[in-house]
């Protein structure tokens, strides 16, 4: 389900510098759990395994709107990031949430984050999408002093309520 977008443009990999950004692919599994579960205890929580199985589920299924892509350093993955696809009542195209961005400690400050931002910027735009948006916790000021140099802060807080 890709609103109409060029869905080859989701299947794209690049290379920024010595980082090699590429698509998921199920062989990925153990590498992306190992990702993923860095990156949840990063905001200091856990899923059931259940979870995990369904995500990793979606993000391989051509009829979801989800995507997910690996940054690899010398052939390792050691990054990751997910997409979601969404209409918007502001826009005519679709726009693109940035759900979840990951790097290993050990691969902070090396362009990798950058290169994940601006994969997800290149294929969503290759693919006729209109925006890229996404959160991050406040107190994330190492991710934020990326995301300044790499979009604009519109200045809105966020609430929630889980159901």
């Amino acid at each position: 389900m890709t609103f109409g977008l060029d869905a080859a443009a989701f299947s794209r990999s690049s290379e920024k510098g010595a980082v090699r950004v590429r698509p998921l692919v199920g062989q990925d599994r153990a590498q992306w759990n190992e990702l993923w579960k860095g990156y949840l205890a990063f905001y200091e929580t856990t899923l059931p395994q259940a979870q995990y199985d369904l995500t990793f589920q979606r993000y391989l299924d051509p009829a979801e709107p989800m995507f997910a892509y690996l940054a690899e350093h010398k052939g390792t993955p050691r990054g990751l990031v997910h997409i979601i696809l969404h209409r918007s009542g502001w826009m005519e195209g679709p726009t693109c949430y940035l759900q979840d961005l990951f790097v290993q400690p050990t691969e902070r400050g090396t362009g990798m984050g950058r290169a994940l931002i601006e994969h997800v910027y290149d294929v969503v735009k290759a693919a006729g999408g209109k925006r890229v948006y996404w959160l991050t916790h406040e107190t994330n000021t190492t991710a934020r002093n990326l995301y300044k140099r790499l979009a604009e802060e519109p200045g809105f807080v966020e609430y929630t309520k889980a159901l």
